[in-house]
């Protein structure tokens, strides 16, 4: 098994940023794979960019779907789990968390946590 990598950009606080870390856990613990290590990204290494910077559309998109409603604490972050897995278990996690983050599809509707993938 090789070492693969998960990438979430999220606009979250530490509410919600916990709720997608459990979410993952809950779904990397239902198949063959292994948490390695997952980390909170600020910044981009070697580079200048900041994930408020390439996330900044999760920050717009939050305020659309609620307008008038103060922002709290939430800020824009890449959550990065690093997982031992098969190329295969790693897209059916992938494709797992996406559908939990998502679960309307494509029909208008609020994330609870907005993201990217």
């Amino acid at each position: 098994m090789r070492t693969r990598i998960l990438r979430f950009g999220l606009y979250a606080d530490e509410q919600g940023l916990a709720w997608v870390r459990e979410l993952v856990d809950r779904t990397v613990g239902s198949r063959s794979a292994r948490i390695v290590k997952a980390d909170v990204a600020r910044t981009y290494p070697d580079s200048d960019l900041t994930t408020a910077e390439m996330y900044d559309f999760l920050a717009e998109q939050w305020v659309f779907e609620h307008p008038g409603q103060n922002r709290g604490e939430r800020e824009a972050v890449e959550l990065r789990v690093h997982l031992a897995c098969s190329l295969r278990t790693w897209r059916e996690i992938r494709k797992a968390v996406i559908k939990t983050l998502c679960p309307e599809g494509q029909a208008p509707h609020t994330c609870r946590v907005p993201w990217c993938a």
